[in-house]
């Protein structure tokens, strides 16, 4: 696949770049890392693209917002927070070999920022576009939720610079995603002296997590995976509290209000239990008809690029909730994201860097007919 936009982008200035986000590592809710990691990315945006870059300051961490000027007309979104605990750079320094940049963050979601930075600073007029760079997407986008969607239907169009998906495809569809919390609350007991005077909170959350796991239904694309569970504190009492999380993901909205109902419903099964359940699904469904105009503009300057729906949830699922325009993926060519195996396929960057170019052109140029 090949971009039809001749802007000229250095690979050599985007991995040194890239290589700058990395070296500062970014954990999420990690408050002076963020900020280190926010000041960073504000420099870079600064070198590339002139202007002032704001770090808006959150209970998660600085956000950067940086804006062209003008009428605004398209949002560049991404975040610079990550999973990876202090620590892992060293253990995983940022290196270049083999074709591929490898290191914390560089495929969700580093790269993809670097590549739309240079992207952007080979257009000669850089009026209409903002840049919005969040502290808190890895954890739900709790503190930065409200600005995503406030800067969306201002600027009318949004893409979202999330890693590319296989293949190098667009992601132009994802499901709704949420964590639900389950506290089960007993009573403690001796195990051996009287187990009967007891509550035993992990015999309740078992039956709890078979209750849960039947809510799924991937026969329409929703699951329900019970991921982490906890209990007790001694190997001879009856537990008095037990804890279950649970990862779920759907596709449409009725499957949204259908869960969190079931959720909310759900009932002890042992006398005297009592459960309590936090959570929903926090990111709405990303439905396809979201990206269909941007896939096409995509479509026309790089062909053969296709656009996938995908299991994971991004910022992108609450712009396009709102009915604006939106097309995700548009970020690094690679892979691993969130394992020590990450990876970015180098020899894609100027292209990716190009499509940005071209679809910000073609964004603006429609918007003013």
């Amino acid at each position: 696949m090949r971009t039809h936009n001749n802007a000229d982008v250095s690979v050599d200035a985007m991995l040194e770049d890239l290589r700058k986000l990395v070296e500062v590592e970014s954990p999420s809710r990690d408050l002076d890392a963020l900020r280190a990691s926010a000041r960073t990315v504000a420099a870079v945006v600064e070198s590339r693209l002139g202007g002032e870059a704001v770090l808006v300051e959150s209970e998660a961490g600085p956000h950067v917002r940086w804006t062209g000027g003008g009428v605004p007309r398209v949002l560049i979104l991404g975040h610079h927070d990550t999973v990876f605990p202090l620590g892992t750079l060293e253990r995983r320094p940022f290196r270049v070999e083999d074709g591929r940049a490898t290191g914390p963050g560089v495929f969700d979601m580093l790269g993809g920022l670097v590549q739309a930075v240079h992207g952007l600073a080979a257009l000669d007029d850089l009026s209409g576009v903002e840049i919005l760079v969040t502290a808190d997407e890895e954890v739900g986008s709790g503190s930065s939720r409200a600005l995503i969607e406030e800067r969306a239907l201002a600027c009318g169009a949004v893409l979202v610079l999330e890693g590319a998906a296989e293949g190098g495809h667009l992601k132009t569809g994802r499901k709704g995603c949420g964590t639900f919390e389950v506290r089960v609350k007993g009573r403690a007991s001796h195990a051996g002296l009287e187990p009967e005077a007891g509550v035993n909170a992990l015999v309740e959350a078992a039956h709890q997590v078979l209750d849960i796991a039947a809510l799924g239904r991937p026969e329409i694309g929703t699951t329900v995976t019970p991921t982490v569970a906890s209990a007790g504190a001694a190997d001879n009492v009856v537990p008095a509290d037990a804890t279950v999380w649970v990862d779920v993901r759907v596709e449409t909205l009725q499957e949204k209000e259908r869960i969190e109902s079931a959720f909310a419903a759900l009932a002890p099964h042992l006398d005297e239990a009592d459960i309590v359940v936090r959570g929903e699904v926090g990111r709405p469904p990303m439905p396809e008809s979201a990206s269909s105009h941007l896939v096409e503009m995509a479509q026309t300057l790089m062909p053969g690029i296709k656009g996938v729906a995908v299991g994971g949830g991004s910022d992108g699922n609450f712009t396009a909730a709102l009915g604006v325009p939106t097309l995700d993926g548009l970020g690094a060519v690679g892979g691993g994201a969130h394992a020590d195996h990450e990876y970015l396929v180098i020899g894609m960057m100027a292209e990716r860097a190009q499509l940005i170019t071209g679809l910000v052109k073609a964004i603006r140029g429609a918007r003013r007919e």
